[in-house]
């Protein structure tokens, strides 16, 4: 699959429509749990976002938050049931790392939830170990945290 990305931030209309999508996808996974976890997803001021495109279809998307001076948090990885399995998850997610690396950051972290499998793989593939649950996520059973030094 051909995949174009561009980088814009949480206003854009294609990355508001994915991530529909995604809480939609979450709900459904993550059941009575979910309110939980929204709370932390609002997607007003994300000002690092990636979009990715197969032709003119909106496929994927992804943004890294800033949570410390070192830090950047990665955020709303989605991609299209369709589009699975294509290679889009893995150029959203390297996007987000130059990115960040671009922005001075040394390390990225993320939270996932233990009924994720295809995200779980995902992160584990591209390097990120498994550390303690931070922040809101610390102490909570569903949640696995993850990080990955920036080289």
């Amino acid at each position: 699959m051909n995949i174009q990305l561009i980088r814009t931030d949480s206003t854009h209309a294609d990355f508001v429509e994915l991530v529909r999508y995604l809480d939609a996808d979450l709900a459904e996974r993550d059941g009575e749990e979910h309110s939980f976890y929204a709370q932390f997803n609002k997607i007003d001021m994300i000002r690092h976002v990636v979009v990715a495109y197969a032709g003119e279809k909106p496929v994927g998307c992804g943004a890294i938050k800033a949570y410390d001076l070192q830090t950047v948090e990665v955020k709303r990885m989605y991609v299209s049931p369709e589009s699975r399995g294509t290679g889009v998850a893995t150029s959203v997610l390297s996007e987000l790392e130059k990115w960040a690396k671009e922005l001075a950051y040394q390390r990225c972290i993320l939270e996932t939830g233990k009924k994720q499998p295809e995200a779980i793989g995902l992160y584990q593939k591209h390097g990120y170990s498994v550390i303690p649950n931070y922040g809101q996520y610390a102490g909570v059973e569903n949640s696995l945290c993850f990080e990955k030094l920036i080289p």
